[in-house]
């Protein structure tokens, strides 16, 4: 009796979930839930602005804005090596994935903008 509630149980569930994942997938929706991921989409969300630094270091480096883009998208934050806390702006260290991951952003992030103040490549 106790297996047969389990296997419906189970059964509702894996249908129930498929359900939601395509009906989520349909919706564009994401879920920004970790500290890396809130971060990133903030800064995302706010207008770009570049300082002299960072337009020369592109220039140097031949990086373009799709490679700041990607590395905004799913980079890492390093939360030790910026101020996310320093008011009225904070600043974060973001670190490229995979083939970006010797290309690092130093970001200040303010109510409406987010300037990148360096980029760093080793």
């Amino acid at each position: 009796m106790l297996t047969k509630r389990i296997f419906y149980y189970l059964i509702g569930l894996s249908l129930g979930s498929i359900g939601v994942y395509f009906f989520w997938q349909k919706k564009n929706a994401s879920f920004d839930y970790g500290m890396d991921a809130r971060t990133l989409k903030t800064i995302r969300t706010k207008k770009r602005m570049f300082s002299e630094e960072a337009k020369f270091s592109m220039q140097k480096n031949n990086i373009d804005t799709l490679i700041i883009s990607t590395i905004l998208n799913s980079g890492d934050v390093d939360f030790g090596k910026g101020k996310p806390r320093q008011k009225p702006c904070a600043e974060y260290y973001i670190t490229g994935k995979d083939s970006l991951n010797n290309i690092h952003l130093y970001i200040k992030r303010c109510d409406s903008t987010a300037t990148i103040e360096k980029i760093i490549v080793e």
